[in-house]
């Protein structure tokens, strides 16, 4: 008798046909909720720095805690936005990149970052340089600060961001620059499921190494999220397996315990305690809505606009901290009440970042892939001649 083919272990749980339909899987309904929860994600942590941070009574001339109470009591934890845009990154990430050489995947990250950000460098350096000076503990960029500040790598330079935001920026590469270890080799379904399990077993035991190398590159208190994004990518791309979901519960469970240390840094920005409870809840909700993301259920919003919303998110991160912080001292100095106040600095800066997307990002995105594209960065397949002397 012909021996019984044994049941496939979790990690194979993708039959063989689900592989050969990748393309056609791939042709799957925008997800115009990802374009939404950017957005909500940028303006969560907007309204944390304007309202939530008590650190800077400059800006307000009083704490926001004694100027609207029950508002700050709320947006004292719109920072985790952040966290979610973590888990929106590492679903979107594995996305963008699937079937893509490993040179699409690196011009795709460089035209998308780097045209608004270096914008976002210079007129935030301008504002901090020339403008009225809106908290004492700023200091201004230096022209050698400001050109560190446009590589994007200013933190292992050990150069001060431009705004204090843009310190994400820098967990964001430090992801790109992860992924694409598997990305060079090709993503598959069993690479990237055994990419997210030796990842989290590395950030779980980064803390008790002690070793800042380790703690650098494998980031566990942000690991987290990027892991379960990228599950739930998985999830979207190829349905709903035992392996996934316990990748996504993991990282949940994970991410609660990491929530300790978060909510200990946030605490001197905030000026008083903050509640795991709360935030374990929030981002418990975050999981689940990207969850339901993934497994289609909410596949019906399909409002096309959201892509505007989208769209604006990144200039609206890069340019709201110290511009918003400005456009507040201002509005403060001239009798403006604070909620019209917070209601005209938001307006102005999403109306730039709209110009900011349709200027600047859109055209200069344009240019550097033409650029990318056109070999002349590429490496040479041969050594050049030698120069005669």
């Amino acid at each position: 008798m012909t021996p019984a083919t044994p049941a496939p272990v979790l990690l194979d749980a993708v039959p063989v046909q689900q592989e050969q339909r990748d393309k056609s899987r791939a042709r799957r309904p925008r997800l115009y909720v990802l374009d939404a929860l950017r957005l909500i994600a940028a303006l969560s942590v907007v309204a944390f720095h304007w309202t939530g941070v008590n650190l800077h009574p400059e800006v307000w001339g009083q704490k926001p805690k004694a100027l609207m109470p029950t508002v700050n009591g709320i947006t004292a934890y719109g920072w985790m936005g952040v966290q979610l845009f973590f888990l929106i990154s590492g679903f979107v990430i594995c996305m963008s990149c699937w079937g893509r050489s490993p040179k699409d995947y690196f011009i795709s990250r460089v035209v998308r970052l780097y045209p608004g950000y270096w914008f976002g460098v210079i007129a935030t350096a301008l504002v901090v340089n020339f403008a009225a000076t809106v908290r004492a503990s700023r200091k201004p960029l230096s022209f050698s600060e400001l050109l560190a500040n446009l590589t994007m790598l200013q933190k292992p330079l050990w150069v001060p961001d431009a705004d204090g935001v843009y310190w994400t920026l820098w967990v964001e590469l430090r992801f790109y620059l992860l992924f694409a270890v598997v990305a060079v080799m090709g993503l598959t379904y069993r690479r990237v499921l055994v990419f997210c399990g030796i990842w989290t077993m590395l950030a779980v035991i980064t803390p008790y190494t002690q070793i800042g190398l380790m703690d650098l590159l494998f980031m566990p208190n942000d690991a987290p999220y990027f892991i379960a994004g990228v599950a739930m990518y998985l999830i979207y791309r190829f349905g709903v397996n035992p392996m996934l979901i316990a990748v996504v519960a993991f990282s949940w469970l994970i991410s609660q315990n990491r929530l300790h240390a978060t909510l200990g840094a946030y605490r001197h920005e905030v000026g008083y305690n903050l509640s795991w409870n709360v935030a374990a809840v929030i981002t418990a909700v975050f999981f689940l809505v990207m969850l339901a993301a993934a497994t289609g259920l909410l596949n019906g919003i399909q409002w096309k606009r959201l892509t505007v919303a989208g769209a604006l998110t990144y200039p609206v991160y890069l340019l709201h901290q110290e511009i918003g912080w400005a456009l507040i001292r201002w509005g403060r100095d001239h009798g403006l009440a604070p909620y019209p106040l917070l209601a005209l600095c938001l307006a102005a800066i999403l109306t730039l970042a709209w110009l900011v997307h349709r200027f600047v990002e859109r055209p200069g995105s344009a240019w550097l892939k033409r650029m990318l594209e056109s070999g002349r960065f590429s490496l040479p397949k041969t050594d050049p001649p030698v120069l005669s002397r």
